[in-house]
Parts: structure tokens; sequence; C-alpha cells
């Protein structure tokens, strides 16, 4: 398929900048794959979707507060660094994109923090935004992790940034730190958060609050989780108009030995399987051996998945409303039918449902 084919119209003003007030009060659309039906509801009714000893697989990863305010040395330029991926723990070696790029060359340190308490250098470049860089920093890694994690502030998607900046006041639109709550660090991460390092939340997994949790144990229903870290490549553009020609970037994820035997006894006696996100359904699909069965899995995944795509695990899936033309979009119509699920998200402009990582929630059946 081609990458046109997956355009559409969305107004500006249905990306949410901020969440519901309440978690599973968000809005659901559940969407019926057999014969196209829509019901509009709230996302606490996803359990009437559910029945006993149905699996529900859950992305555990924790978001890293991964964007650093700082300046640079001498001229003390202001900059933002975000924070990718540690490189190495010895050497405080790390993958950054930095902004403004163009004020950041090698060789430059970078300071952050109150006196200074914290310095980097630039190593090399990486792309036009991106950089290695080195901190340096004499005490143990716990001990830097913890001023990094003192230091950074949420990593909200640049979308929702960019909305806040251009509806901040003139004082608040000069730092886009100043438009990231200490709500943010509460609202963009699951109630079901474990493993730390994504710099990207799954946003589907946003809306479960820990009453819905329980009212699921109660209901038996299973809870599989699986860990991707998601990283920015979860937002790049993809460039080609033929799909197959597209590249993702590698995302790490783990897959263990537990959560395959849930999933696998599940689908052996016939219950369902929700799978709660892209990134689940990306690592179930980037971990399936014979058709319906998951295996263990360390490692990483570049896997994209676009229509026609004959899924293996998944019966069910709730997803947030995506941006046209992403690769998320693309997974979900692959999922749901591109026809259907271009119709669906007519209905959703429609009917002003919210769009993006703070937006309402779609289950797809």
């Amino acid at each position: 398929m081609k990458l046109s084919q997956f355009k559409f119209q969305l107004p500006k003003e249905l990306i949410a900048e901020k969440p519901s007030k309440l978690r599973d009060e968000a809005r659901l659309m559940v969407l019926h794959r057999d014969n196209g039906e829509i019901e509009h509801k709230l996302f606490k009714d996803m359990i009437d979707y559910v029945e006993k000893d149905d699996v529900v697989v859950l992305n555990n990863t924790k978001v890293f507060p991964a964007l650093l305010y700082g300046e640079k040395e001498k001229t003390g330029a202001k900059i933002t660094v975000f924070l990718l991926r540690e490189l190495n723990q010895e050497t405080r070696l790390w993958d950054v994109v930095v902004d403004p790029a163009r004020k950041i060359r090698i060789g430059n340190k970078l300071y952050f923090g109150t006196n200074d308490a914290l310095v980097a250098e630039v190593i090399d470049n990486t792309t036009s935004r991106g950089r290695t860089i080195r901190f340096l920093f004499d005490g143990d890694h716990d001990e830097f992790i913890s001023i990094i994690r003192s230091m950074g502030r949420t990593p909200l998607p640049e979308e929702i940034l960019r909305l806040r900046m251009e509806h901040a006041s003139k004082e608040k639109a000069q730092n886009m730190l100043n438009v990231i709550t200490a709500d943010d660090a509460e609202r963009y991460q699951t109630v079901f958060a474990k493993e730390e390092s994504s710099v990207v939340a799954p946003a589907a997994g946003l809306h479960f609050s820990r009453e819905l949790m329980k009212r699921m144990e109660i209901k038996d229903v299973k809870v599989a989780e699986l860990t991707l870290f998601a990283g920015l490549g979860t937002f790049k553009p993809i460039e080609v108009e033929d799909l197959s020609k597209h590249r993702m970037d590698s995302e790490e994820m783990h897959l263990s030995t537990q959560t395959c035997d849930i999933i696998n006894h599940a689908k052996q006696a016939g219950h369902k399987i929700c799978c709660v996100g892209t990134t689940c359904m990306k690592a179930l699909e980037t971990a399936v051996t014979i058709p319906g069965t998951v295996q263990p899995f360390d490692g990483w995944s570049n896997k994209f998945i676009f229509p026609p795509y004959n899924f293996t695990i998944a019966d069910m899936m709730i997803t947030n409303f995506h941006y046209p033309k992403s690769s998320l979009f693309i997974l979900v119509s692959a999922f749901a039918d591109p026809d259907l699920l271009m119709s669906a998200y007519q209905t959703a402009i429609k009917e002003k449902y919210r769009f993006g990582s703070y937006g309402d929630a779609m289950l797809i059946i």
C-alpha cells in the first residue's frame, strides 16, 4: 500500500493538550470489525468486552524524565537536551537530540542545573539534531541517574508541547520546559509502569486506572505484561510513498516465559487476547513462532506492520486516535481494515474525539 492512502484532515483543535480529568473516563469508541458497527462509550466500559480468563496484554515500560534544560559554555545560550539512550554506564556516554542543534558542536561543554551541578561534553554528531555526549561526573551510576531524574522533565510528544507553547503566555513560551507541569509526571505514565527507559509513553495504557485494574482482577480477567522501550522513532515521519521501503528504528523489548505461557494457554483454551497499544502489538508479532504462539524474547525489534498483514495473536486491540500517515495509524489500519478504520476516524472527527497521546481511545473487536 501507499503512504498517501493513509492521509486525512485532522483539525488541530482535536489534538489533546491535556489528559481527561480521570484516566478511565476518557471517551471510548468501540469498533466492530465484523459488521462495522460503532459504539460510543467511556474507557471504563472496556471491561464489558472482556470475559473471565481473557488476557489483557500491557506494556509495563516506564517513562524516563528525559528532557534537560541547560546552557552552552561561554555564550550561555539556552539549550534543550533530549536523552534518548545510555550507550555506556561507565563512561556516562549518551545518545541525545539537541535543540537548537546549530549551536551545539563537537567539543562544546553543556551545563545543567543550579551552580552547573552537571556538565557534559559533546563527543560526536549522529544526525542533524543528534549528538553523542559524555557527562563529566565522578560519582557512582545510581547517584548520577538520581541527579538526572531530579533535573529531568517529562518528555511530552512534540505536538503537545508545540500546542501548549502556542497557547502559553509570552514569558512561559520562552522555554519549552515551562509548559510541562507536575501533573504530566503522573499522567504521562501508566499506573502499572515498572521498567524505566522509555522516552515515549505507551499511550493506550494511560487510560487504565487502579480501580479498573481491580475490576478486571475481580472479573478474573488475566493480565500479561511485556516490556518495549518506546523511542522517538514512534513519531518518526514516514518519508517514502512505498511502505515496503520504510525502515523503523529498533527498540529494545522483553517478553518473559511467564507472559508467553499466559497468552499461549489462553489462546489454546479459546479465550480472547486484548492487546493494549501499538507497542504491545509490535512486540507480540515480533515474538511469534508458529501461528497463534509466542515465545520468550530479549532483544531488539524494528518491525513495521502495514496492510495487508495477518495478525496471529490478538483478537482485540485498544489504541488511541493517531495522526495521519503515522506508523501507528498504519499499524491499526492493518488490524482493523484500512477502509473501515478510515471511516471510523471520520466519525471520530465528526463526534470530536480527541487525538494523540493524551486523547481518547478506541477498542477494536
